[in-house]
């Protein structure tokens, strides 16, 4: 088995690989003068079941280009076996039309790396769960719900008083998944988006006074929907309000916005290579999944079931 780290999260690629007790195969990534990406294999790769770590996150296209060129090097190095861990998929929001004239870029992410040379992929919390059907090879999609339930357990020492909130409808799969987990009642933030990257609250649904409520989520990118949720949790009379999310995009003034929130913390997990604002942020902090994905890396080579961790 070989690890293959390319450049957008490294430290999670290292880690994964200290877990499994492996060295990171030799690979050179590097731009020429016109930003053109180029990538060469320093080691033998013949024969052997390769698992390439790369989050599609930003810079979405360079790190996504990063991953296809590294796809093709393996797959022309005759590698037996090339799987793709994409601990962030960039992209999944373009899952559906969404107006008139509008590209399914999912879709179109999804082919280029099936052509590019991937034999399965091995990815995170996906933002939908239909893009797994966008693929024609086999897809994992591993849930952060565990470590999340573990961590959250850990954490608050009354789960009696607990509250888990889904911060929209699309996510009440996720969140009651992790509300089952602890034995806690739901809640509901009924929101609407009047244009892209822009939310409104609009009701919450279910009793949330005196509790501390816990808003879970895939991903967070500019922090609007989570701390107009949490706004909106405190204005009804709860106690506290947290959010536990898989993916930190971040982007913009996010960490400045969530540090002004009533979001006592945001815990969210180490998909996305932190910045230097979220590193120093007071209230986010990191979860590490380098042991969720080197299990189910360990797992994916030896041929054993994957969903079994979920159990």
């Amino acid at each position: 088995m070989k690890i293959v780290a390319c450049n957008s999260n490294r430290p999670l690629a290292e880690a994964v690989a200290h877990t499994l007790d492996l060295p990171l195969t030799r690979a050179l990534i590097r731009r020429f003068a016109d930003n053109e990406v180029f990538v060469e294999i320093q080691e033998n790769v013949r024969g052997q079941d390769v698992f390439v770590v790369q989050s599609t996150s930003f810079p979405a296209n360079d790190n996504l280009m990063e991953l296809l060129i590294t796809l093709d090097a393996l797959r022309r190095a005759s590698a037996r076996r090339i799987t793709t861990v994409i601990p962030y998929f960039g992209y999944a929001r373009q899952d559906r039309k969404s107006g008139s004239r509008t590209p399914i870029s999912a879709k179109l992410v999804a082919n280029l790396i099936t052509t590019a040379g991937a034999n399965r992929v091995l990815t995170l919390d996906l933002h939908a769960d239909q893009i797994q059907g966008f693929f024609d090879i086999p897809v994992d999609n591993l849930f952060a719900a565990p470590t999340f339930a573990r961590h959250i357990k850990e954490t608050y020492p009354d789960p009696g008083n607990l509250l888990i909130v889904s911060p929209d409808v699309g996510g009440v799969v996720r969140a009651r998944a992790i509300a089952t987990r602890l034995n806690s009642d739901l809640a509901i933030i009924d929101k609407r988006r009047p244009r892209a990257g822009v939310s409104e609250v609009m009701n919450v649904i279910g009793d949330v006074a005196g509790r501390d409520c816990i808003l879970i989520d895939d991903l967070v990118d500019s922090g609007g929907t989570h701390c107009n949720a949490a706004d909106a949790l405190m204005k009804r009379g709860a106690r506290s309000a947290s959010a536990y999310v898989t993916h930190g995009v971040l982007s913009g003034g996010a960490v400045a916005r969530i540090a002004d929130s009533p979001i006592k913390t945001m815990t969210i997990t180490d998909s996305i290579q932190a910045t230097e604002a979220v590193a120093r942020s007071p209230n986010i902090r990191q979860l590490a999944i380098a042991p969720l994905l080197a299990e189910a890396i360990k797992r994916t080579s030896e041929e054993t079931s994957v969903s079994s961790l979920f159990d």
